[in-house]
């Protein structure tokens, strides 16, 4: 248990890591906010949406209690609603990561390289086009999202649950939104080596501790107003070093120095 826990810290760390070499690159601080504060504007909007049509949607799922006496309706739609935004939540930090992913896709291959170079390059790189690239990342993006609305169906009808759905299913949305996540951001340098979705699952679940870790920390991070647009550089060069910790790879100037 200790060193599970040691290792989910781990991955919380990457994520600090990957700021501070970001930060480290003034050059690309700008080409790298770029792609997400456009994302961040079509996601505000929709936030914005959903937010004020949340009353009639937390009705609409509701029909049942149409009749029900007034405190119980009423404290069933506020339940329905908090349960609405927790899903929305879940589905609209993994949506936005992969449709910022894809805008920015250039920049963040730029930050991801200069990440790999620090640490001893990549010495089993393949050529890919850019086209070849962006279908590739548009395919997975589109798998990660579905099967991340599969997960998040039954976490939305689970907080219906007294207690159980305000305490226990935002910890498991958090994890579960910090898997996808953690998939989701090591797609660059992975497709950099020639391995696609799957492979990355794999490569992930070896060390699933500090994939949690770092996932569940930059989900955190993107619910705060303007996280994501403020942290998707630092994050992907943070699932950077992750993916290198996972194939085996140097992550430190110690380790490039031993190898």
């Amino acid at each position: 248990m200790g060193d599970t826990v040691r290792q989910f810290f781990a991955g919380v760390g990457l994520l600090g890591r990957g700021l501070a070499l970001y930060l480290r690159n003034p050059s690309l601080i700008a080409l790298g906010i770029v792609p997400a504060l456009i994302s961040g504007v079509l996601y505000a909007a929709g936030i914005v949406t959903l937010v004020y049509f949340l009353p009639d949607l937390a009705s609409a799922v509701t029909w049942f209690a149409d009749d029900w006496t007034g405190w119980l309706r009423s404290a069933t739609r506020f339940v329905a609603g908090a349960a609405l935004l927790g899903l929305g939540g879940v589905l609209g930090v993994v949506t936005f990561t992969a449709l910022t992913l894809i805008i920015g896709d250039p920049f963040y291959e730029k930050i991801s390289e200069r990440v790999e170079a620090r640490f001893g390059g990549v010495p089993d790189e393949v050529e890919v086009s850019w086209h070849r690239s962006l279908g590739r990342s548009v395919l997975d993006a589109l798998r990660l999202v579905a099967l991340s609305a599969l997960v998040g169906l039954p976490l939305f009808a689970a907080g219906f649950v007294p207690l159980v759905g305000q305490t226990v299913v935002p910890v498991l949305a958090a994890c579960v939104a910090g898997w996808f996540l953690a998939v989701e951001l090591s797609g660059v340098p992975f497709q950099r080596r020639g391995k696609r979705l799957a492979d990355r699952r794999r490569a992930l679940r070896t060390q699933r501790p500090v994939a949690l870790g770092f996932g569940v920390a930059v989900f955190l991070c993107f619910l705060v107003p303007l996280g994501a647009v403020l942290l998707t550089p630092a994050a992907v060069a943070g699932a950077t070093l992750l993916s290198r910790r996972v194939l085996g790879l140097p992550t430190s100037e110690e380790e490039v120095v031993a190898v």
